[in-house]
């Protein structure tokens, strides 16, 4: 049977590795239930973060432009040229510890006046015990050796639920990125989409009175 230990300790390894996120992502949830700034600030890669709400946004907006039959095509040409900047700019507003906390803790950033849909929800990071770790376990996805993505919470549906990306750094998992859930993405750029609508309103009066 001694050939069966080199296959099992390989296994329980496996198994320790794929496991060890989890505890990073304990300490993560503790934070946020502690609005722990510091922690967040060194645990977070808020540059890669920034990328991807960036591109996150600015796929929401085009989507929402192509699909919107009231728009002439020259404006939803221009919505789509400005839809860069302003995801770069409200990009900016998300990325700080404490929006990153605002978001985590209940999978929507209150900070940030973004109207939630009547009639839901949206649950965030809250793990009290370390019995709670194991659906976040199940619903897990490797991403090769260095990469982890959760989905938070783990048993909600696919639209509200956040999905965060660890990546490993050393000995210890870092969050690089959080995919926001599909009907924040929309709202943000519903949002996104009237306050261009309402620029555009205001400069074609400016050019009337002229």
């Amino acid at each position: 049977m001694r050939w069966l230990a080199i296959p099992l300790g390989i296994a329980l390894a496996w198994l320790a590795f794929t496991m060890s996120p989890l505890w990073s992502l304990y300490d993560l949830a503790q934070a946020v239930r502690r609005h722990d700034t510091v922690y967040v600030e060194n645990h977070v890669n808020f540059r890669t973060l920034r990328l991807s709400l960036v591109r996150q946004i600015t796929a929401a907006m085009r989507s929402a432009s192509e699909t919107d039959p009231d728009l002439e095509p020259r404006d939803r040409q221009r919505l789509n040229d400005a839809a860069y900047g302003l995801a770069l700019a409200l990009s900016e507003t998300m990325v700080t510890p404490e929006t990153v906390i605002d978001l985590l803790a209940n999978g929507w950033p209150d900070k940030l006046d973004v109207e939630r849909p009547a009639g839901t929800r949206p649950e965030g990071l809250a793990i009290r015990g370390v019995g709670r770790l194991m659906p976040y376990y199940a619903a897990l996805e490797m991403r090769g050796f260095r990469a982890v993505v959760i989905p938070i919470p783990p048993e909600g549906p696919r639209t509200e639920r956040t999905r965060i990306r660890l990546r490993l750094r050393g000995l210890s998992w870092r969050l690089v990125d959080i995919e926001m859930a599909d009907m924040l993405r929309e709202q943000i750029a519903a949002k996104l989409g009237r306050a261009l609508a309402r620029a555009k309103i205001g400069a074609s009066a400016g050019e009337e009175r002229q």
